[in-house]
């Protein structure tokens, strides 16, 4: 015969088990004294509390708590713990204090005077701290110092997980070591990778350099770090600023993208671009990019781009020694503008030498060579070399030009206005002579060695020629117009920079 057995059994049994299941599990979270030598004593005035002297151990969850005595309300299942106090969680994770409230319903912990938090990276100390054994996360909003390896951190505020050894700080954060003090409004610290992470405005001061952002990190191991979001590094003389900045303090070695501005306070420089490396034991810097360089002040400044800027620093003075443009160079200055493929600023001296097809203007004169080099000195031109294959140019008209050829020129300025002109060397002319109402006397067309250009208002006013010209002043129809170019001939306006911005304008051929 079948075996029955009522369904209302099967379900009473049921709820049964359930009810032992519940009750042990209840049982074993809470908390417990540990057998040993701590007296225990009920209370007559604390219900349902139980006192606890000897230095008693109480267990919970994984957890040991000791101290020197205690209340256990078992009601409640919380404990309070007084004198030497102490949470033992993990192998490596102890908590001290003097007094302890323990909620074993919640898992949180509250200490209170002289709070240390220990584990293998640091120590934590504060007077009131929150340990949550859910979230392994301890707290502190009454001000905490963390100690590790080589770092002491104070904040007002701080988080610890302990599990990740991420800790999160806030408000009044002061960081310090035998390198660098640190001041952050908000950070990120990992104490087993000593890894830095800024969230908010920081101030990191060092012996040679002083550095702000909004948002970065520093790796404490490699000494690297990167900077973002109004971030500027300073060192020594030099202010450099980006969109982001990465610097390997153990190379001295730093790099910025985007918006990119180095400025050398003591020389009246600025660079700029959108990329930009920086070797400070060296004393090289590149900036590429859309490059820029800015020399001198307001009134008169000089702009530079080519696709390339290199600075060469003093390293025992720390300043701009040396400026280097490298392919594509334009510049303008109110009174001065060009374009080559390559050059050279030197600051000891403040000249600037133009090298691979140079255009020099100046005023209405247009000047080639093969390599030019313009000496400046108190904001001024003071003098002009061309070399090899030297060529001046002055508009006459829209159709006329009066040219200047030789193998080797001499420009001399006076108030930044070209006064006169030496050429040595396989020296020609073409001047149209006009009078004061334009209309035209002559053309002086003539040969020779060497002669003196002495020049007024971008007018010839005379010629000294050092030994016997092939030519002098002829009228105009006795000049053929052929005759009126000299061999080697270009007229460049195109090329020439109206404003600043226009040395980034493309040059079409």
């Amino acid at each position: 015969m079948p075996f029955k057995f009522p369904i209302y059994r099967v379900l009473l049994l049921f709820i049964a088990l359930l009810a032992m299941l519940s009750a042990g599990a209840q049982n074993r979270l809470r908390i417990q004294i540990m057998p040993g030598a701590a007296e225990m004593r009920y209370s007559k005035n604390v219900s349902q509390a139980i006192r606890f002297t000897g230095n008693p151990v109480f267990y919970h969850d994984g957890a040991y708590l000791y101290c020197d005595s205690a209340w256990l309300m078992e009601q409640s299942n919380t404990v309070d713990c007084y004198g030497n106090v102490r949470i033992k969680s993990s192998d490596t994770l102890n908590l001290y204090g003097k007094f302890l409230h323990y909620d074993g319903n919640t898992k949180l912990a509250n200490l209170k005077d002289n709070v240390r938090l220990v584990d293998n990276q640091s120590t934590l100390t504060t007077d009131v701290m929150v340990f949550d054994r859910n979230t392994q996360i301890a707290s502190y909003v009454t001000g905490g110092k963390i100690v590790s390896k080589d770092n002491t951190l104070t904040s007002r505020k701080g988080y610890y997980h302990t599990d990740t050894k991420q800790m999160y700080f806030k408000e009044d954060i002061v960081v310090k070591n035998p390198d660098y003090k640190m001041n952050s409004d908000t950070l990120q610290y990992n104490t087993f990778t000593r890894i830095t992470y800024f969230l908010g405005p920081t101030i990191i001061k060092g012996k040679d350099n002083y550095i702000y952002c909004e948002n970065g990190e520093y790796d404490r191991v490699t000494n690297k770090s990167r900077f973002s979001i109004n971030a500027l590094l300073v060192d020594d003389n030099r202010r450099l600023t980006g969109d982001s900045l990465y610097y390997d303090r153990n190379n001295n070695y730093g790099k910025a993208v985007q918006h990119v501005v180095l400025t050398d306070t003591i020389q009246d420089v600025i660079l700029r671009g959108n990329f930009a490396e920086y070797w400070r034991n060296k004393g090289i810097a590149y900036i590429t990019n859309q490059a820029l360089a800015i020399l001198g002040d307001k009134k008169d400044t000089l702009y530079l781009h080519a696709d390339t800027l290199k600075a060469i620093f003093d390293t025992a003075r720390q300043e701009t020694r040396d400026l280097f443009a490298y392919h594509n160079a334009r510049f303008y200055r109110n009174d001065l503008q060009g374009e080559c493929d390559s050059l050279y600023y030197a600051f000891a001296d403040s000249t600037i030498t133009m090298f691979n097809s140079p255009v020099l203007w100046s005023d209405k004169n247009q000047m080639t060579a093969d390599t030019i080099r313009i000496f400046t000195g108190k904001k001024t031109i003071k003098l002009l070399k061309l070399y090899n294959a030297a060529f001046i140019v002055n508009m006459d008209s829209t159709a006329t030009f009066n040219q200047i050829k030789g193998k080797n020129m001499i420009g001399h300025f006076v108030n930044n206005r070209l006064v006169q002109i030496d050429v040595d060397g396989n020296a020609e002319t073409v001047y149209y002579i006009r009078e004061d109402n334009k209309e035209m006397v002559g053309i002086n067309k003539a040969q020779g060695s060497r002669m003196h250009l002495y020049i007024d208002d971008n007018k010839i006013q005379r010629i000294t020629y050092f030994d016997k010209p092939d030519g002098n002043m002829f009228p105009e129809k006795d000049i053929a117009a052929d005759q009126r170019i000299l061999k080697g001939f270009k007229w460049l306006s195109m090329h020439r920079p109206l404003s600043w911005p226009d040395i980034f304008r493309k040059i079409e051929e």
